[in-house]
Order: C-alpha cells, then sequence, then structure tokens
C-alpha cells in the first residue's frame, strides 16, 4: 500500500520513488495499492482506478477508459480539478 507516496516531493524525486515503486512490482511479482489526487502519477502508474467520494466508489475500471470516458458527475470534477487530465 503506498498512500500518497510522492506528495510534496520534487519532479526529480517524484520520479525516483515511481521508478523504485515500478521496480518492486517488478522483481517481486506483487500488487500494489496506489492512493493519490494526482491523475498524472494513476495515469502512469495504475491499470485499473477507483474513484472514492467519502468512501464511496463513484467509479472504477480501466485507467485510461475510466479517466477518459468520466461516466459518474464526481470524475469529471476530479479530472477537471487536476492539472493533468490524460
Amino acid at each position: 500500500i503506498a498512500d500518497e507516496p510522492t506528495t510534496a516531493l520534487d519532479v526529480v524525486l517524484q520520479a525516483q520513488i515511481l521508478d523504485l515503486l515500478r521496480d518492486l512490482v517488478a522483481e517481486n511479482r506483487m500488487g500494489l495499492l496506489l492512493i493519490s489526487h494526482d491523475l498524472a502519477v494513476v495515469t502512469e502508474m495504475a491499470d485499473r482506478i477507483t474513484i472514492l467520494r467519502h468512501g464511496e466508489v463513484m467509479e472504477a475500471g480501466d485507467t485510461a477508459r475510466t479517466l477518459s470516458e468520466q461516466l459518474h458527475p464526481y470524475t469529471r470534477q476530479l479530472a477537471q480539478a487536476s492539472m493533468h487530465v490524460p
């Protein structure tokens, strides 16, 4: 479980942490639960995404499809508020 692992890091450190997580996942053949509000990080790291609001699932599925289709209004709000919309 990685809860906001790159929050408040500069771009260089953020890239290093994400590379480290990718390597750990590949080397140990394990899954990673990544919790983040940063859609750029999520898009880069996640195969699947679950959009939560107040602990309730608003939308879930393939990351690229979910973020491009934005079926739920909250997903659209999150994407609009993000600096990175895939």
